[in-house]
């Protein structure tokens, strides 16, 4: 499909206070030439590797020009600083998209599955907008905003954070007309003297950008809702919760996976509501309740928020499944969750593993859980509990914080325990058998994608076998 103008260069420069070289058009952004598409504004940001010195490159890959902080040998806007000039061109895209109503997601876990499901109930309404993969930071958030178009009736950010601060000024430049905050647990706690108690404040800055007459979409079930909801009310937003917890506005009832899909049953404002998913995590009971809560103050009508859920895939390393041929003949379900991890989804994705059918064992590999503090091997230890609790057969361990988790183990559960990831990919594909479901989980700086890929290559070199 053809990309539609979104910029001219007179635009640009009128919005960052730059100076045009000669005039151009672009149909997109672009901050990385691997990624960048013919008709892209290249932004040559600085940093540890200067975004000028990729110009060349840039123009190769076919960018219809560039803004840059000096001359530079293509069409070009050049002004003072171009980070700077990224967030006012973000500015100028918010502006000049007069109807669009913007969400903003935040949360410990799962805020990019919902902004992303979000996205996709956004889509069957009409022109939408929304950040792809995780584009949630500094640069990320005024990317995804300078790229929304000028004729966006819905648009919805992910907005993170490491520390304290961040979120903020993110949020005042999105200026949300609804955010959503889907759970407050000990994730990144390591940067914030006070704990959780820190996380909380910070994810409540989302808050701080909103609109007039903003809503605030809250998780009943966790133990900072009060505060979270105070905090919100207090920045004038009007509170809607979801949860399991007895007068949500959006009540999980029940949650059950049966042929592949995951069954919802709920109430929302009291009205009884039943959806079928693609997912079957069992966390996706209350990210659908979030979802939906989210679309409707985005103006999104019920029927196209359950067609969206109903259709939406797992994103990469959150839950994807294969069926995976084993050399010997047979196959197991790998269920790839390993694109980060933390105490809260440790225990959702523990939680899911238990309640899914097999017909031979269910097998967990794990790794380190990262950006936990002083109590990282308390909390690594602690997942013991819920692997007792969902009858899991096996684990797998790889990592130092989680020998923690393996001497808590009883050693009957016990499968192996390697200081590395890849150390602990052999002892996993020698033991799997046809008719185990194997689920994958940990930090990306732990390395858990790599024992994921590595299992998925066994159907490789079962057909070469074969």
């Amino acid at each position: 499909m053809t990309r539609r103008s979104l910029w001219t260069a007179a635009a640009i420069a009128r919005a960052t206070g730059g100076r045009v070289s000669r005039a151009f058009q672009v149909r997109g952004i672009s901050i990385d030439t691997r990624t960048l598409e013919p008709g892209d504004l290249f932004v040559a940001l600085g940093g540890a590797r200067d975004g000028h010195d990729f110009v060349d490159q840039a123009m190769a890959a076919g960018a219809a020009g560039v803004l840059a902080s000096r001359p530079v040998d293509a069409p070009h806007v050049q002004v003072d600083d171009t980070f700077l000039a990224l967030q006012a061109l973000a500015l100028a895209a918010r502006e000049r998209a007069v109807d669009a109503r913007r969400g903003a997601v935040t949360g410990s876990v799962g805020k990019t599955s919902v902004t992303q499901a979000v996205a996709a109930g956004l889509a069957l309404a009409g022109r939408a907008h929304a950040s792809i993969k995780s584009y949630n930071n500094h640069i990320g958030v005024p990317l995804t905003l300078a790229r929304m178009p000028e004729d966006t009736e819905r648009a919805v950010f992910e907005i993170g954070m490491n520390h304290a601060d961040e979120i903020t000024p993110l949020s005042g430049m999105v200026r949300p007309h609804v955010t959503a905050i889907t759970t407050v647990g000990p994730v990144h706690v390591e940067n914030f003297p006070d704990g959780e108690t820190g996380v909380a404040r910070a994810k409540a800055e989302i808050f701080d950008g909103a609109a007039p007459g903003a809503v605030a979409v809250l998780n009943a079930d966790n133990r900072w809702f009060d505060c979270l909801a105070a905090r919100a009310r207090a920045r004038g937003l009007a509170v809607r919760s979801f949860g399991r917890a007895e007068g949500s506005d959006a009540r999980l009832l029940d949650f059950a996976v049966d042929a592949g899909r995951g069954w919802v049953r709920a109430e929302i404002d009291g009205r009884p509501l039943d959806l079928s998913l693609s997912q079957t995590g069992a966390h996706w009971g209350l990210n659908a309740m979030c979802v939906l809560l989210l679309l409707e103050a985005l103006d999104v009508g019920r029927e196209d928020g359950l067609s969206a859920l109903s259709d939406f895939e797992a994103l990469p390393g959150r839950g994807t499944e294969n069926r995976v041929r084993l050399s010997g003949g047979g196959e197991f379900i790998l269920v790839d969750e390993s694109y980060n991890a933390n105490p809260i989804s440790m225990a959702a994705t523990i939680s899911s593993l238990g309640v899914r059918r097999a017909e031979g064992r269910r097998i967990l590999a794990l790794t380190d859980m990262l950006e936990l503090g002083e109590e990282a091997p308390h909390f690594h230890a602690d997942l013991a509990r819920p692997i007792a609790d969902a009858g899991i057969d096996l684990v797998y361990c790889a990592g130092p914080l989680m020998k923690s988790l393996w001497d808590a183990l009883p050693s009957t559960r016990c499968g192996g325990y390697a200081l590395q990831a890849s150390e602990l990919t052999p002892m996993i594909a020698g033991s799997v058998r046809p008719g185990d479901l194997v689920m994958v989980k940990g930090s990306n700086g732990s390395r858990a994608g790599l024992i994921a890929q590595a299992l998925r290559a066994l159907e490789s070199e079962a057909e070469g076998a074969g």
